[in-house]
């Protein structure tokens, strides 16, 4: 399973259930749409941490990294590049 995927699947069973994947576009405003609050965020941003097994630092924290399921995908994909 890729990276979009598994982020799209968390997304879907955590903040939007009952949606089909091929509903949620990777592009999609996550924050903007209200699908994701600062809570969810926070979940979000721990969930990260534990499924790709990374850190994810006060620098990092920028919104734009958990915007949409492409941002969390880029920032994933930098961020175990960067480690």
């Amino acid at each position: 399973m890729s990276n979009v995927d598994t982020i799209k699947n968390f997304v879907i069973s955590e903040f939007l259930p009952g949606t089909a994947p091929a509903e949620l576009a990777v592009d999609h405003d996550l924050l903007n749409d209200g699908v994701i609050d600062s809570l969810g965020v926070l979940k979000l941003i721990a969930w990260v941490e534990d499924r790709f097994e990374l850190a994810v630092g006060d620098a990092d924290l920028d919104p734009e990294n958990f915007r949409s399921v492409e941002a969390i995908d880029h920032f994933v994909t930098h961020a175990r590049a960067a480690a």
